[in-house]
């Protein structure tokens, strides 16, 4: 055989590997997210049987503070976290206007129908809860809440309580901090202090391992400035929220590396804080499954990025002059 046949031959193989690696991004690839006309509208506690049109992030603010709840299947973890927000809410309500949007992930257990009930203790509260017709995942939930929230700034906060609702102004304090003025900034709420703590020592080999894994393949991939990607306790400015939530793709429990990618690609500073967390049961997190599943996710989101399949706006003037300033402070 000689050397040109086997060129030929090498070349055809890298062809096929190449197509047959192409041809499995695009099925893993999800769909893009598109709303049904339902899920473009809410319900109040108010006024249980009326549903009435939901904002759009790209208006301007109404409220400064916006919550986002994702909730799936939380009957029994929503009464006691949805107590203590509310509860903080009201007493801060002579300085900070707010609104909590409930998003329903295609509960089968009447999670709705109980967040409007909890709602109604407070009747000077405005409580908005939505219900997407299908499950499609916490990161697609938190989505459509950021897309139409009416805050200056929006909170994502998980249904289970694991995260002390007060520690919001820490993360309040640190924004005020890099965005002084409303420019597009993150406030990462961060358990990477509790590393050596019980909080995590106490939790299964298993998923201390995976843990470690999940943070060494992070920093190969380009958000190894954050140290504690997956809290789900994020504060963003509206202009932040405007920049990053349009371009999110993934819904599955990996979403927070890309929006945290999206925002490091467009120069959005972001700050990471300590807050308190405590292990919650109920957890639907399987570790092997949706670990293999957001290592897979993973692989696929820097792929289309490097491919250019999923596009990222270029950096705006604000978001840099945001980002020179937060690398001010630190040096």
């Amino acid at each position: 055989m000689d050397q040109s046949t086997l060129l030929y031959g090498a070349f055809t193989l890298v062809v096929a590997a190449a197509g047959t690696l192409y041809t499995l991004l695009v099925l893993w690839s999800p769909d893009s997210i598109v709303p049904r006309p339902s899920e473009k509208t809410y319900r109040s506690p108010r006024k249980p049987a009326n549903r009435l049109p939901l904002a759009s992030i790209r208006d301007s603010a109404q409220v400064d503070l916006t919550v986002v709840i994702p909730a799936y299947n939380e009957t029994e973890r929503l009464p006691s976290m949805f107590e203590t927000t509310l509860a903080h809410l009201e007493a801060a309500r002579s300085t900070r206007s707010y609104e909590v949007l409930v998003v329903d992930d295609g509960s089968r257990d009447g999670t709705a129908d109980l967040a409007l009930k909890l709602a109604g203790k407070y009747p000077q509260s405005d409580v908005r809860v939505v219900v997407l017709e299908k499950n499609v995942g916490k990161g697609g939930a938190v989505r459509h809440g950021m897309l139409h929230g009416r805050g200056r700034r929006l909170l994502m906060v998980d249904a289970d309580g694991a995260s002390r609702f007060e520690d919001l102004e820490l993360l309040w304090k640190a924004m005020d901090g890099i965005s002084p003025s409303g420019e597009a900034a993150v406030a990462v709420g961060s358990r990477a202090h509790l590393v050596k703590t019980e909080a995590v020592v106490k939790r299964s080999f298993v998923r201390n391992v995976l843990m470690y894994g999940l943070h060494t393949i992070l920093r190969i991939v380009g958000v190894g400035h954050i140290r504690d990607t997956q809290c789900g306790f994020k504060l963003f400015s509206r202009r932040a929220a405007q920049q990053i939530f349009p371009y999110q793709h993934l819904a599955t429990w990996i979403f927070d590396v890309e929006l945290l990618l999206l925002a490091k690609a467009q120069g959005i500073p972001a700050a990471e804080v300590p807050i308190e967390w405590h292990e919650v049961s109920g957890s639907k997190l399987n570790v092997f499954s949706d670990s293999l599943q957001m290592l897979r996710d993973l692989l696929v989101l820097r792929a289309n990025l490097l491919l250019g399949r999923w596009k990222i706006p270029a950096p705006s003037s604000t978001a840099q002059d945001g980002k020179a300033k937060q690398n001010g402070k630190a040096t």
